[in-house]
């Protein structure tokens, strides 16, 4: 097993996030002395982390060698939703190689889940996208002891309290492997290649099937002493709401979430106060369909004014949340993500409206509140990085 040190990971990460440097550039970047870099960089080489990549252009004297990250490496990135599968393999830049999503329901449990996740990683590999994995990244929608690498009594997911996720996918393809809750790395993926790739100090708040809050704090994700930080779907709004999944009442994600949308547009539908909604279920009760998170946001878009208000209430109890973090925490940025990003502006400016009324001004008079731009590939993008970070740690 071969230990990489902390300027190995700095070398490392580099060549990873900006591709090809000459030896000259690196060694100016990092300050290194000419010997003691090309010692460093003859041992990356030879553990099969680093190649090297052609001549550099003249810098004035003898053309340096450029060195890259070893195009051979493979990392897995898995994204589990409450309804999805989310695959890429990747390269040692993080480019997919390959891709896969289909609907899956985390509900199964961890046997058939897992099951599903290695017959397409298995698929990738007869297709050619990799000889072996490097290591694995995967998210779950639930709280996760990242130390142990296993889900801790998740709310949505029955079947998964301590499963040992970690161990059988790192058994399962001789690997690394990691476990991270999917806002986590969402967050990290948006940090990496996303509108959150400069700021060090920014939250994530996924909004979809459940609520959460990816906390990245001084350049990396705070995840508290037990892997729940950030659980802000499960804060209390409303002591008289409904009944949350995880047993309280009035929860925000009882009361604003894909499930609780839908909810709320079935009765508004059955109501005939939403004319559009109304429309649109009459339209699927033959095939034993109901209504969903994006039947407000398409009604929402002909100005149903029924949709608009749903979508309006779900932004100001979020909002109000968030008010109190960014009291609590003074984030430079807030980040708006997961399946029901896709109501788009009229749910941002809500959030936006809430936030920087009841804040203090010193605190969002640089604050902005924007959308994702990874988009559906948040997760999938910062399970590849946490996927990496543990190969180049681990590497052997």
């Amino acid at each position: 097993m071969y230990l990489v040190d902390a300027l190995h990971l700095r070398i490392l990460r580099l060549l990873r996030d900006e591709g090809a440097v000459s030896r000259a550039e690196l060694g100016d970047r990092l300050e290194l002395t000419r010997p003691r870099l090309l010692a460093e960089v003859e041992r990356l080489i030879t553990a099969g982390l680093i190649a090297e990549a052609g001549m550099a252009a003249s810098r004035g004297g003898r053309r340096s060698t450029l060195v890259e990250i070893h195009p051979r490496l493979r990392f897995a990135a898995v994204d589990l939703g409450a309804s999805s599968i989310d695959i890429e393999v990747v390269n040692g830049r993080l480019e997919p190689v390959a891709t896969y999503r289909e609907a899956a329901d985390i509900r199964s449990g961890p046997k058939v889940i897992l099951q599903r996740v290695n017959e397409l990683l298995a698929k990738a590999r007869i297709d050619g996208a990799y000889e072996r994995l490097d290591a694995v990244g995967i998210g779950v929608p639930g709280p996760v002891s990242f130390r142990d690498g296993v889900p801790v009594s998740p709310p949505i997911m029955p079947g998964w309290d301590r499963y040992p996720v970690r161990e059988l996918l790192a058994r399962e393809h001789s690997c690394p492997a990691v476990v991270d809750n999917d806002v986590n790395i969402m967050a990290i993926g948006e940090r990496h290649g996303g509108v959150a790739h400069s700021v060090d100090d920014f939250l994530f708040v996924k909004i979809g099937t459940g609520i959460g809050c990816g906390i990245h704090l001084a350049g990396t994700v705070f995840r508290g002493v037990d892997g729940c930080a950030g659980d802000i779907g499960h804060i209390q709004v409303d002591a008289n709401g409904p009944v949350c999944s995880c047993g309280n009442a009035g929860c925000l994600e009882a009361l604003f979430s894909g499930a609780a949308l839908a909810r709320d547009a079935l009765a508004a539908a059955r109501a005939g106060e939403s004319p559009a909604l109304a429309e649109r279920l009459a339209g699927r009760l033959a095939g034993g369909e109901e209504l969903t998170a994006r039947d407000v946001a398409e009604g929402a878009a002909e100005g149903d004014v029924t949709c608009i208000r749903l979508i309006r209430e779900g932004g100001r109890r979020v909002g109000g949340v968030l008010a109190t973090l960014v009291s609590f925490a003074n984030p430079s940025m807030i980040v708006i993500g997961g399946g029901l990003a896709q109501l788009g502006h009229v749910l941002l400016a809500e959030i936006r409206s809430v936030v920087y009324r009841r804040s203090l001004p010193l605190a969002t008079g640089n604050l902005p509140v924007v959308l994702s731009e990874l988009g559906g590939r948040a997760g999938v993008t910062g399970a590849a990085v946490l996927a990496s970070d543990m190969a180049f740690e681990q590497a052997s």
